[in-house]
């Protein structure tokens, strides 16, 4: 995803920003198998992600 494309009034730094968070929230995304992610954003930038990771043991 390019966001300057799709947004040309932003600044190359802001758009430097938002890929980055983007590029953050899909790492996050295929290192989880279970649980949440969280985001923090404020004045509509990504400042926090957490995530919560949920181990599954099967019965024995």
């Amino acid at each position: 995803m390019n966001v300057s494309r799709s947004h040309p009034s932003l600044p190359p730094d802001a758009a430097k920003i938002i890929e980055e968070s983007i590029a953050s929230v899909r790492e996050a995304l295929s290192s989880l198998r279970y649980g949440n992610i969280s985001l923090t954003v404020h004045e509509g930038r990504v400042v926090q992600i957490d995530v919560t990771e949920k181990k599954r043991f099967k019965p024995s």
